[in-house]
């Protein structure tokens, strides 16, 4: 979830240098190529368009950050409640002497086909979230 988001901040940071730089181009070819000019397309009111765009890109930035920070939030709060959960499950096991469950853990980038076939067919339970795999049997 944490590289989705750094992946769209980075897309953002881009468009909006793109944007400075077509904005530059722009200005310069204009400058250059139409210096009293009366053309079809006015040039100033493609730039002040151009210039609400990196507007509007800007506010989605700035709406999208308050978001990224609650994923990030929210993430580690499901960690702690997982791993509170787990804890809470092993006290209740061994107060009531019951064995615990195998458990392991895969991270989903290190898996390889061989290592998936060894495990037990006798798996109960899996879980698969965005850090790893989670097989209790």
């Amino acid at each position: 979830m944490e590289a989705e988001v750094d992946k769209l901040e980075l897309m953002f940071q881009k468009a909006d240098s793109d944007l400075d730089y077509i904005q530059y181009r722009l200005e310069y070819e204009i400058k250059t190529n139409y210096p009293d000019s009366a053309g079809k397309k006015n040039p100033v009111t493609l730039l002040k368009e151009l210039s609400a765009i990196k507007s509007r890109y800007q506010t989605l930035h700035v709406r999208f950050k308050p978001i990224a920070v609650e994923q990030k939030e929210t993430k580690s709060r499901i960690c702690a409640t997982f791993n509170k959960t787990m804890t809470l499950i092993q006290e209740l096991q061994k107060e009531t002497d019951l064995e615990s469950p195998s458990v392991v853990i895969l991270g989903p980038r290190k898996i390889k086909s061989d290592t998936v076939s060894t495990v037990s067919p006798s798996i109960s339970h899996e879980v698969v979230g965005p850090d790893a795999m989670i097989f209790i049997f």
